[in-house]
């Protein structure tokens, strides 16, 4: 009966919001209470889950989230973006224009939220596209390959934070470990996958086929750019690799480790941001700090979405069902990570969203970690993977993606669908590899 009833707040869940339009956030809490009152839980518990879980939830992402929406503001407002796309795509020449791109969206894509990456990028894409005369999606797709993957993998994005956040995973190893599995998973549905897409018509939207290029002088250096987008993976993957490396009561390790910690990482990376991308390049303060303002904004819905997700995972716990799933699939001979990767696929499929596809994931195979011995930032990966999977109709990127280039459902189906679906295919692939070496 438990089972049922989950399943039945998944279907439910997946009607308000695809079916009935309903914002993200109250179909979260709906479900949260009619799940807890089916289970049999009191009002008054009820309600004091869902508090616990959406602060417990919110208590470490709001500064993760908040800090990471700023960082991205600034890399695109400044042009360093820009900069960073049209000096690899000068180096590395026309033959070699996609892992140009590639590397583009994989630098931009982890400082910065996926919409707002595909909106900054796209119309680079098509300036490229248009100066080499090349097919716009064998240009395209590599570039949004890289922003779907950070999206999916990688922290501080909302989802791989969050999740991480729920497994206890360790932020630095799961960004460790998601680089390598990104990397092939980029590869494959990026420069190789969209060689196959050549002869597919797409043009693009008239509104971005003159895009607005900044000037020579309005944009900061190249290694100025890279190294302000990449700093928090620097100051977190530096830490990780401390603790591997280095004796634990060594100063160095100690002063190494405080400079990673996530949180420090990020607000050392928005004050770097702050200085090289604004103030040294001739912008007053009260300019930055309106970009940085207008950034938080962006991020509301998203913050409220996964605070949803927190909710209703505290309700499974507290009214037994995530003890009861535990033990139901404890039995299973398939693996923790291949049962996480199908129960995200399909709440990917049926809701859309890869966050919330990818938080009650989560939730649900939460118990599944204590005894496998599974490393919870394998866990983390596997559900990012899944949640990414089958993009099609109720997906805001499908229509982006289509609308963006001019494409039709059915050709959009066919590259899109497909790019996403090889990425998650590739990021189980790469867990499971990494599970077995570990």
């Amino acid at each position: 009966m438990p089972l049922l009833i989950v399943i039945g707040g998944i279907f439910f869940l997946f009607l308000l919001i695809a079916r009935f339009k309903l914002n993200a956030f109250i179909a979260f809490i709906i479900v949260s209470l009619g799940v807890g009152l089916a289970e049999g839980m009191d009002i008054e518990r009820l309600v004091s889950a869902i508090e616990k879980g959406i602060g417990n939830t919110l208590g470490f992402l709001l500064i993760i989230l908040g800090l990471g929406a700023m960082l991205g503001k600034l890399v695109a407002d400044s042009g360093a973006a820009q900069r960073i796309t049209s000096n690899l795509v000068s180096r590395f020449g026309k033959k070699n224009v996609q892992w140009a791109v590639v590397l583009t969206g994989f630098i931009v894509g982890i400082p910065m939220f996926y919409t707002v990456g595909f909106v900054i990028l796209v119309p680079l894409v098509f300036t490229v596209a248009a100066s080499t005369r090349l097919p716009l999606l064998y240009v395209g797709v590599p570039m949004l390959a890289s922003l779907s993957v950070t999206h999916g993998y990688l922290p501080p994005h909302p989802a791989p934070t969050a999740i991480s956040e729920i497994f206890q995973a360790d932020l630095g190893k799961t960004l460790l470990y998601g680089i390598l599995i990104a990397v092939p998973a980029i590869i494959v549905a990026g420069p190789l996958l969209s060689r196959t897409f050549k002869n597919i018509p797409a043009s693009p939207l008239a509104e971005f086929v003159n895009p607005r290029v900044l000037k020579e002088d309005e944009m900061p250096g190249i290694w100025v750019s890279i190294v302000t987008a990449l700093l928090p993976v620097l100051l977190i993957g530096a830490a990780t690799l401390s603790g591997l490396l280095l004796p634990e009561g060594l100063w160095i390790a100690r002063g190494i480790a405080f400079l990673g910690n996530p949180v420090i990482a990020m607000l050392l990376s928005v004050l770097v941001a702050i200085y090289t991308l604004g103030l040294s390049r001739g912008k007053t303060m009260k300019e930055v700090m309106t970009s940085v303002g207008q950034s938080v904004s962006g991020i509301t819905m998203v913050l409220l979405i996964i605070a949803g997700a927190g909710a209703l995972k505290e309700v499974l716990i507290q009214s037994g069902v995530s003890e009861y799933i535990g033990a139901l699939l404890a039995g299973s001979s398939i693996s923790p990570l291949v049962l996480a990767w199908g129960i995200a696929t399909v709440i990917r499929v049926s809701v859309g969203s890869a966050t919330v596809a990818g938080l009650t994931a989560a939730g649900i195979v939460l118990p599944l970690i204590g005894n496998s011995g599974i490393a919870p930032e394998l866990m983390v990966l596997a559900i990012g993977s899944g949640s990414l999977m089958l993009s099609h109709v109720n997906d805001s990127g499908f229509w982006l993606f289509k609308e963006y280039f001019n494409l039709t459902v059915a050709d959009t189906l066919r590259t899109w669908t497909l790019m996403e679906t090889t990425v998650g295919v590739m990021g189980l692939a790469g867990v499971l590899i990494l599970n077995a070496i570990l």
